[in-house]
């Protein structure tokens, strides 16, 4: 397969769009725009961690569940969870249903707070990690990156759980720190003009 495939409108995209029809939207609406929401890059870095050893396709179509099931992915509520809501949480058959991932998030969740409280906020964090573009590898030919490996290791120092360089990479494409849509791809130069108008936060 090539690096694009042809969608039924005829328009180049992304080969892994291929795999389910879910991927379409996600792609043309979400995939590779810039993000500076917090409760998004965190939402975000918590479905990538549950990812972990699955497919994307899993999550994506969970994460209404996710949403629901950890109330909007606001860290607040979420920091305050218990060992009852990780109960409540393990029986929940419209999530992943995994003690350590739900446990992370709960843990992430305290560890993003103390995070805001010296960085300003958690896009202010991440975003000092977008690379240089000049120095990207051929889009989607590499999973993890030197920049990827430096938030990964620095997350890991505060205490973050979950957060692995290939998790972290998987992020980095996602909320438009880089951008890995291929050439020829319809949503490139539309992910590149966004990103150059995006004003990176402080």
């Amino acid at each position: 397969m090539g690096d694009t495939i042809l969608g039924a409108d005829g328009k180049p995209r992304c080969s892994w769009c291929s795999a389910t029809p879910e991927y379409i939207t996600y792609h043309d609406e979400e995939w590779g725009f810039p993000v500076d929401d917090d409760q998004r890059l965190f939402e975000k870095l918590c479905l990538e961690s549950f990812q972990s050893g699955l497919s994307w396709r899993t999550i994506l179509a969970k994460r209404e569940n996710f949403r629901s099931a950890f109330l909007g992915f606001n860290y607040d509520k979420i920091a305050k969870f218990t060992q009852r809501d990780v109960d409540r949480l393990l029986k929940n058959e419209g999530i992943v249903r995994h003690r350590g991932k739900i446990e992370a998030v709960i843990n992430n969740a305290k560890q993003v707070r103390e995070l805001i409280k010296s960085e300003g906020s958690l896009a202010a964090f991440v975003w000092q990690y977008e690379p240089d573009s000049k120095a990207l590898a051929r889009p989607q030919t590499v999973s993890i990156s030197e920049a990827s490996i430096a938030m990964s290791k620095e997350l890991k120092k505060q205490g973050w759980k979950f957060v692995g360089p290939t998790t972290v990479y998987a992020f980095m494409q996602a909320m438009g720190l880089i951008n890995d849509h291929v050439e020829g791809c319809m949503m490139r130069s539309k992910v590149e003009r966004a990103r150059k108008l995006f004003k990176r936060p402080e």
